[in-house]
């Protein structure tokens, strides 16, 4: 699916059709979940419950572009929470640049493995910058029975210096990855 963000177009690479429901964690300023919502996607976004600045954020990012019926939640890596546990089932789950502080790890992935556990076809997809070759999700992987498949950037175009007229990614090593649970048979 494409549709226009400003002056750049945008792809959103829609796998389930044009209403699928998506959960962005982490959500910052909330680039990604606004551009599918303008898409058309059913979007939650959120952000820590401890940080209520970076809500606040993705609130005023929702109006204005126009968006005032996406919700905004709280959801704090490796807490359940009454807004984690009324999420409904949701078919994709976006993480910009979440692993960033190794002692975060496995608090996102118990996260994602709770949103798992509700739709177990669920995939987070996750772009974020290589800050250490010794950082790694194996082990957590393995633990919380997920696998994982990195996204060549090239697929997509994005292995440039420069994307869409911005210095992004600039210099910094940019992965894609998708999770999924490793178990080839839904329970």
């Amino acid at each position: 699916m494409e549709c226009t963000s400003g002056p750049v177009l945008w792809s959103w690479p829609s796998t389930y059709g044009f209403t699928e429901d998506l959960c962005l964690i982490g959500a910052g300023v909330s680039l990604p979940g606004i551009l599918a919502a303008k898409c058309g996607a059913e979007v939650t976004l959120s952000d820590s419950s401890e940080l209520p600045h970076c809500l606040e954020i993705s609130k005023q990012s929702c109006q204005l572009n126009n968006l005032p019926q996406v919700p905004v939640i709280g959801v704090t890596w490796g807490h359940i929470s009454p807004d984690l546990l009324a999420l409904p089932p949701q078919d994709l789950i976006l993480a910009s640049d979440v692993f960033f502080e190794p002692e975060d790890f496995e608090d996102i992935l118990t996260t994602v493995y709770f949103l798992m556990q509700k739709n177990p076809k669920v995939q987070l997809w996750s772009t974020y910058q290589v800050r250490s070759a010794d950082w790694s999700l194996e082990a957590l992987l393995y633990k919380w029975d997920m696998k994982c498949v990195h996204i060549p950037l090239e697929s997509f175009d994005a292995d440039k210096e420069e994307i869409a007229d911005s210095a992004l990614p600039g210099r910094h090593t940019v992965e894609m990855l998708v999770i999924s649970f490793a178990r080839d048979s839904v329970l």
